[in-house]
């Protein structure tokens, strides 16, 4: 798992986790996998809405100190 990308979105409020995941996972290839933190509370469900529309996978969701985080598959 060392290879998979982090993409730190702390701090950010709601739209900003999803928008600037969107651009992230856009420009990587199909099957590739991101870790995205987060600590803006919509983001919870904000995220798995996103990944499911966009046709990407959310492999893992969990609660971590201070946020959340999600293992997204680029679909």
């Amino acid at each position: 798992m060392d290879d998979i990308a982090v993409y730190d979105l702390k701090g950010l409020n709601c739209p900003l986790p999803v928008l600037k995941a969107k651009k992230r996972l856009s420009g990587m290839t199909a099957g590739t996998r991101l870790w995205v933190g987060a600590t803006d509370p919509p983001a919870v469900s904000d995220i798995p809405a996103f990944v499911g529309e966009a046709g990407h996978r959310l492999i893992e969701s969990a609660a971590v100190a201070g946020g959340h985080r999600f293992l997204i598959e680029r679909g």
